[in-house]
């Protein structure tokens, strides 16, 4: 069982960034205070994946990780934000999701992150699912800290 505290993971190696490597565009920030917001949210993620170049599948893989991280945020956190930002690595362009929320920290990160786990009525693939569906995944959390979720998906893997 994971200490409640800081915790982060990582799921598949990231592209290693080189000099001259870099940010691809301004970060855009996206409140996630209603339910509205929501739907905001998938409409603006999907419009910068179609920018960023990925494929229908890839497009629907990262928006369907950006509506459970952002619902997340809106049901367990009381609200945050979905920044979205294209990035360039040696591999290609990627678009990265920074969800934050000021709530109160998941306390076992290792068990939020299994299969059929859930606090409320929802099916338990969330954070795990969402963790599958992009090329890299980290989580920072602790008691009272809020949560950080930050996860990119590249264009050519």
């Amino acid at each position: 069982m994971a200490p409640h505290g800081e915790s982060t993971l990582a799921s598949r190696p990231a592209p290693v960034p080189r000099a001259g490597d870099g940010e691809a565009g301004a970060p855009v920030t996206h409140q996630v205070r209603t339910e509205e917001d929501l739907l905001a949210v998938r409409h603006a993620v999907r419009a910068a994946t179609v920018e960023a170049g990925f494929g229908i599948v890839d497009q629907t893989r990262v928006v369907t990780a950006a509506s459970e991280l952002a619902r997340n945020a809106y049901v367990h956190g009381g609200g945050g934000t979905l920044t979205v930002q294209q990035v360039r690595g040696p591999a290609g362009r990627g678009l990265r999701l920074t969800v934050k929320d000021d709530g109160p920290g998941i306390a076992d990160l290792d068990t939020a992150l299994t299969d059929g786990f859930t606090t409320g009525s929802g099916l338990g693939h969330g954070l795990g699912g969402a963790r599958r569906l992009m090329d890299e995944f980290t989580v920072h959390t602790g008691a009272g800290q809020g949560t950080v979720v930050i996860a990119t998906r590249w264009t050519v893997r």
